[in-house]
């Protein structure tokens, strides 16, 4: 099953964070609070939007965080995939699928033209997976980042 997120789902959405980030090798990154995560997905500003997919039990299994981007080329949103992640036991039954499904419903009935995420390129079961469903690389682009010291640097004009 899949459906929005609740302010109850925080703590295993949180635990499912830590685990994606420790497959993809970079756990010690992964910093966000459950608190945090309350604000951005509950506060009065959300920030992000998540939905979960469970099992036969109502055990969150998996989820997905999104939020809206623009396309200034097509004048409408898109939605930004941020994370996807089904436990390893609980791949293989759809429910990667049934997220991403989901996100696409959500698109085509808002009239979003785009939904978009990033894949770690050593990542070839995910590839697989996307690609599957006819999702295509975008192989024009290259993801640029500021963070930590280069991020203050940037932003104190000191670069």
């Amino acid at each position: 099953m899949i459906r929005p997120a609740t302010p109850a789902d925080i703590p295993a959405i949180h635990t499912l964070i830590r685990e994606l980030a420790d497959y993809e090798k970079s756990l010690s990154e992964a910093r966000a609070t459950e608190d945090q995560l309350h604000t951005a997905l509950f506060g009065p500003h959300p920030a992000a939007h998540a939905h979960v997919a469970t099992d036969p039990t109502g055990t969150v299994i998996g989820y997905a965080v999104w939020f809206l981007n623009f396309s200034t080329w097509q004048g409408v949103h898109g939605i930004y995939l941020e994370d996807l992640y089904v436990r390893p036991e609980a791949r293989g039954a759809g429910h990667g699928k049934a997220l991403l499904t989901e996100l696409a419903r959500i698109c085509v009935d808002r009239g979003y033209q785009r939904l978009e995420w990033a894949v770690l390129d050593w990542n070839t079961p995910a590839i697989d997976f996307y690609e599957s469903l006819g999702a295509r690389p975008q192989t024009d682009w290259t993801v640029y980042r500021l963070t930590d010291e280069a991020l203050t640097k940037a932003a104190s004009g000191t670069v």
